[in-house]
């Protein structure tokens, strides 16, 4: 039998939401040499959205996010773009990411443009966390993980990448020389953050709360 009452505490949209991150232990954690080489907050998204389409509706959506966002889309897969409604990413040949960093529904606003005859747009915010990772050794740290050449000529700053651990995909976002996002899926973000603070911890790791 359903306990009604335990139910609706879980399933109430005004609920807390859990992070999957819990159980993770903020604070420094420094090398056998007291040093603290890569500093990484993990945290939830409060806003993630999907826009895909097929190859022929491909046109069709370009201009719909044209109205949106005007002539700053980004045009080749990889690339990115800051706008009003947050980060725009070119994370596929006929998909966009929208990662705002605040609440607001953005999917209900894109549908308005883009109808089933162009595309979908999906809410994926409940879906996909954010782990930053920075300092001085992030990169060779990144380098165990990932099978990404992070030198900036072939991976520039504010470029975005498909990649994964463990089978597991992720999205890799440079902002800088040394700093990085990594969008992760909820479902196996606890997981991903333990891989990426065990390979950090030969160089001294401080994670922080998000």
């Amino acid at each position: 039998m359903v306990n009604s009452a335990a139910y609706a505490t879980v399933f109430s949209p005004n609920a807390p939401v859990r992070s999957p991150f819990e159980g993770h232990a903020s604070g420094n954690r420094p090398n056998a040499a007291g040093q603290i080489g890569v500093q990484i907050t993990a945290s939830m998204l409060p806003s993630v959205t999907l826009i895909s389409t097929w190859i022929s509706g491909l046109s069709g959506l370009l201009d719909a996010l044209s109205t949106v966002f005007g002539d700053i889309v980004p045009q080749r897969i990889g690339k990115t773009t800051r706008t009003e409604f947050g980060l725009l990413a070119r994370s596929g040949p006929e998909e966009f990411l929208l990662i705002g960093d605040d609440p607001t529904d953005r999917a209900a606003m894109l549908r308005t443009l883009i109808g089933a005859e162009i595309g979908s747009v999906t809410d994926l915010s409940h879906a996909r966390c954010r782990i930053h990772i920075e300092g001085a050794k992030c990169r060779t740290v990144l380098n165990k993980l990932f099978a990404l050449d992070l030198r900036e000529a072939a991976f520039a700053i504010g470029d975005v990448a498909m990649s994964g651990t463990h089978h597991v995909p992720s999205t890799l976002h440079r902002l800088g020389a040394d700093s990085f996002d990594l969008y992760v899926f909820s479902t196996y973000a606890y997981d991903q953050l333990a891989t990426v603070l065990d390979a950090a911890q030969e160089y001294g790791v401080a994670l922080q709360p998000g």
